[in-house]
C-alpha cells in the first residue's frame, strides 16, 4: 500500500470520527483565538470532505482556506479549557493538517 493511500485511508477514518462527534456545547457561539469555532469546524471540515471526494486534490481557493483554518485552530485550541471541546478541535486540526500535508492542488 502507498503511503499516499494510507494517508487517504487514515483521513477518511478521522473523518468518520470527525462527523460522528456531537458538535461540544462549549463551542456553541463561542470565540477563541478570535475564531467563531462553528464557522472553523464548517470551513475546515468542508475542505476536508472536498479533499476526500476529490481523490486527495484541493483547488488553489480551498487549500489557502484550509491553511487558515490551521492557523485558527493553532491559535485557538490552547484556550479551550473544557475536554470535550479541545478534543474535538485537536482532532479536526489533526485532520487538518493531514489533508495540507498530503495535498496534489489544482488551479
Amino acid at each position: 500500500m502507498s503511503e499516499s493511500t494510507e494517508q487517504m485511508q487514515t483521513a477518511g477514518r478521522l473523518w468518520q470520527e470527525h462527523r460522528h462527534a456531537p458538535f461540544p456545547d462549549s463551542l456553541r457561539r463561542a470565540k477563541f483565538g478570535g475564531a467563531d469555532m462553528w464557522l472553523l469546524d464548517l470551513y475546515t471540515a468542508g475542505c476536508v470532505l472536498r479533499w476526500l471526494d476529490n481523490g486527495g486534490t484541493l483547488d488553489s481557493k480551498n487549500s489557502r482556506i484550509l491553511q487558515s483554518c490551521i492557523e485558527d485552530l493553532d491559535r485557538a485550541i490552547p484556550e479551550i479549557n473544557e475536554p470535550a471541546g479541545a478534543q474535538y478541535c485537536q482532532r479536526l486540526h489533526q485532520l487538518a493538517v493531514l489533508v495540507s500535508r498530503n495535498l496534489t492542488r489544482t488551479t
